[in-house]
């Protein structure tokens, strides 16, 4: 029996312990070095602290990026049924909102717990507040230096995220890691976040929650759009509906390009419809005023906002406009779009066309999802691809 392989992954989340679990199931003796005291601790606050693990539609072209085709092979290799094994084998149960899948215990920690449970039973080391300041290919060897040591194996897998999140430790070195390798960055912006809005009218409607269809039109044309709970901030507009056009948004304003929302707060109504709604219940109620004919229709926020509008009041309802000027910063925001160019990456086994045994996988990759557990999904299958490959691969 040959010796083993030795892999080092850097960055203990989704795909950090993925492919540290792959990698080790498939013969390798793994080291994981995780900069933050306890690894997952990202995982701890996704799906609003419940943890979206995946989704049941799970399509890939869904994904976005430079190259958003590079998904296909890595998702077919880990598919969404291999996802719900993996995670039943680990003890987790199912439950389901809309084709969205959490584990039934609706606490997203017990997941990075589940995982480091396996981890350590496959004999995986884990290295904890180990900061990887530079990786290099040395005398036929990958070294990776931390503050305190250097650690050295036959491959290194970078799995080290991106720089969205308040978790400590979001600080997208990863980039860097990459970059002093050789490899292209596609600029990181945040994604899957809250946008900011020119005016200073958003006090006035701070709070509120309402369904509403909200189109995304880059230098005047219409792009995207998407339907369901918005809400309303002291800063211009948020929710799921909002989050899932971030992406585009947010990089159309790094290019330069104008960017609007139009908010159609009423999208079940056709304006013909509206209109006839409005004067029929004008005529049953004839002592109500043109704002009073709104009560129980919309939210009385948005009521005042909209008597005060110059514009047609069903205009303003179907369409009202807000030009964006900004995110809510790396912060808030759950992902980033942009990263390491996957024109560089082999779409088959995660592993650099620049340096052989250099493998990358989860969110560090010019690769991002819209809400709904295809961010983690995403983590899983390239944690587990890049996992496998680095260990069955001879350099």
């Amino acid at each position: 029996m040959g010796e083993k392989t030795q892999v080092i992954v850097v960055g203990g989340g989704a795909s950090g312990l993925a492919a540290a679990i792959a990698a080790a199931e498939n013969g390798a003796a793994v080291t994981l070095l995780e900069q933050n005291e306890n690894p997952g601790r990202k995982i701890c606050v996704t799906g609003n602290g419940r943890c979206n693990l995946t989704n049941r539609d799970m399509r890939p072209d869904v994904f976005r990026g430079q190259h958003p085709e590079f998904v296909e092979e890595i998702l077919a290799q880990f598919t969404l049924e291999d996802t719900l094994t993996f995670f039943e084998k680990l003890g987790v149960a199912f439950t389901e909102r809309n084709g969205w899948l959490y584990p039934r215990s609706n606490q997203a920690k017990c997941i990075p717990e589940l995982l480091i449970l396996k981890a350590r039973a496959l004999k995986v080391k884990i290295k904890t507040r180990e900061h990887a300041e530079s990786v290099s290919w040395e005398n036929g060897r990958w070294k990776v230096q931390t503050s305190g040591w250097t650690y050295e194996g036959n491959k290194v897998i970078l799995a080290n995220g991106s720089k969205a999140s308040q978790v400590p430790g979001s600080d997208g070195s990863g980039y860097e890691l990459a970059a002093n390798l050789g490899h292209h960055i596609i600029h990181p912006l945040p994604a899957l976040t809250g946008l900011r809005c020119k005016g200073n009218i958003f006090s006035a409607w701070a709070g509120v929650r309402t369904d509403a269809k909200v189109t995304l039109l880059i230098d005047g044309k219409r792009f995207v759009e998407e339907s369901g709970e918005v809400q309303l901030t002291d800063y211009g507009i948020s929710g799921i509906p909002v989050f899932q056009l971030s992406s585009y948004a947010i990089r159309a304003l790094d290019e330069g390009k104008k960017v609007t929302l139009s908010v159609n707060f009423l999208p079940e109504h056709t304006k013909a419809s509206l209109q006839e709604y409005l004067k029929k219940r004008q005529e049953i109620c004839p002592y109500q005023s043109a704002a009073e004919l709104l009560l129980g229709l919309l939210p009385d926020k948005l009521i005042k906002m909209f008597r005060k509008q110059k514009k047609d009041l069903c205009d303003t309802i179907m369409s009202y406009e807000l030009e964006v000027k900004d995110s809510s910063g790396f912060e808030q925001a759950q992902v980033c779009s942009g990263g390491v160019d996957t024109s560089q990456v082999n779409p088959e086994t995660l592993e650099s066309v620049l340096h052989k045994g250099l493998y990358f996988a989860g969110e560090l990759l010019d690769i991002d999802g819209p809400c709904g557990g295809y961010n983690l999904q995403w983590a899983w299958s390239s944690g587990v691809v890049a996992g496998r490959s680095s260990a069955k691969e001879n350099l």
